[in-house]
């Protein structure tokens, strides 16, 4: 099948900064603003265009981060641009029966067919590149090869999986673990966000329907692989002096709730021999997290905690604390996540603190399809240009990915954009535009690749 229309929008910097909000409607069926339709230009210009349009929704004027959270109005806005992106393309837009949006190209009941994207939404005042850059590309890509006149053999898709930050509802890739059937419906209905507003109700108040949610084996088995462009949560592609890598595996992670019960009691009246205080042993549980961490070659991370009553003047009743670990194996997962609620009972003990350890998500190690990363690296090895012949380099990720999620249905590979500085989840994430446009190019030599005669 032929590539139809034309190229990508034109014009903006990288950053989107001062630029204003296109003008776009919430909901499911909503038009938006839609852009010209797109003329016959270069990877740059398409990529910048797109990429001034999407970057001020939901950035926050204080942090300069992004706060689009899932079924919010700012994800609202993310899902009418991705909209109004397929159809400026002439590509069939669809959402599924879990909130994930699809555009297509060729017949999406056929067999085979070659998917790429990531997702829209943020952590609390994340960064601008995290998700996003990987939506953008695909878009830009598909432009690309429209200005090659490829002709597409395989039908195709881009998508964008809602929730994958698990920001709101505190589980990760909740779009695409529903698709797999990783999570049940039962317990996606039990998910709330921090008013108590659970997941159905917060699709339903969006316009979606919350009762079709569930697995999706029919769509996935029509997928012959996806492939996801991501910027690089790390420095390594900075320290190799590389722009694009190819992803080899996602570390095995997870969270885990702890929740310290002590006595509520007064700050300034009750001696510090008589208290129950589970601030204390939140604070020694940190610290283990930290030696634990450092003992075994792992990451550990307390970033979140809720406190009751929360008052200055008040000592806790309760301190509950979110713990991310990950690690390059199973066995040192294990055994840095079991070092650490040792130490945070054995504090616990002795101070009079009840505790419960409750582990809310768990991803196992993933190993990306050995067949389809090795046909990346020979499509991205084999390219002209002043890259000929130069391997791509190959690396580990801490982070997880609905890439990652897919991989025990679908074959799927991952894309990393160099990032130079390494810092991810913060307003200063940064990925330079040639390094952006590098990747656009890489993905559009993988995906003529994969889908193109």
């Amino acid at each position: 099948m032929t590539v139809p229309g034309t190229a990508g929008s034109v014009g903006g910097s990288l950053s989107g900064a001062g630029s204003p909000a296109p003008t776009l409607r919430h909901g499911p069926e909503g038009g938006g603003d839609t852009s010209p339709a797109p003329r016959n230009e270069g990877p740059q210009l398409s990529f910048q265009g797109m990429w001034k349009e999407l970057a001020p929704i939901g950035r926050h004027p204080g942090s300069g981060g992004y706060r689009r959270y899932a079924w919010t109005a700012a994800d609202g806005d993310c899902r009418v641009w991705f909209r109004a992106q397929a159809e400026a393309r002439g590509l069939g837009y669809e959402v599924d029966r879990n909130g994930n949006q699809w555009a297509w190209l060729g017949d999406p009941l056929g067999d085979d067919a070659v998917v790429t994207g990531s997702h829209l939404d943020s952590v609390p005042d994340g960064g601008a590149f995290d998700g996003p850059l990987g939506v953008v590309s695909s878009f830009a890509a598909f432009d690309e090869l429209r200005r090659r006149g490829a002709e597409f053999t395989r039908p195709f898709a881009i998508t964008n999986f809602g929730d994958e930050e698990g920001a709101r509802f505190g589980l990760a890739c909740v779009g695409s673990r529903l698709a797999a059937g990783q999570l049940t419906v039962e317990k996606a209905h039990q998910l709330r966000d921090g008013d108590g507003i659970t997941l159905p109700q917060a699709m339903e108040a969006a316009g979606y329907d919350p009762e079709t949610i569930g697995p999706d084996p029919e769509r996935l088995a029509r997928i012959g692989a996806f492939v996801e462009l991501h910027v690089e949560q790390g420095r390594s592609l900075d320290l190799t002096g590389d722009p694009v890598g190819i992803a080899s595996a996602i570390w095995p992670h997870g969270r885990w709730r702890f929740d310290f019960r002590g006595e509520a009691n007064h700050a300034g009246t009750t001696r510090l021999v008589d208290r129950r205080d589970p601030m204390l042993t939140y604070a020694e549980t940190v610290l283990a997290a930290r030696r634990e961490a450092q003992l075994t070659g792992a990451l550990a991370t307390f970033g979140k905690i809720a406190v009751e009553p929360n008052g200055v003047n008040a000592i806790p009743s309760l301190v509950r604390g979110w713990l991310d670990s990950r690690a390059a194996d199973q066995d040192t997962l294990d055994a840095v996540v079991a070092g650490i609620e040792r130490a945070a009972r054995e504090h616990a003990e002795r101070a009079g603190i009840d505790l419960d350890v409750v582990r809310e998500s768990f991803t196992p190690v993933v190993e990306f399809q050995h067949a389809l990363r090795d046909e990346l690296g020979k499509i991205l090895t084999g390219r002209g240009g002043d890259d000929a012949g130069r391997a791509v380099p190959v690396l580990g990720t801490g982070a997880g990915h609905d890439a990652g999620i897919l991989s025990a249905s679908v074959p799927t590979a991952m894309l990393f954009v160099r990032n130079p500085t390494g810092i991810s989840h913060s307003p200063a994430e940064h990925a330079a535009e040639d390094d952006c446009v590098a990747g656009v190019i890489a993905l559009a030599d993988v995906l003529e690749g994969l889908a193109c005669s």
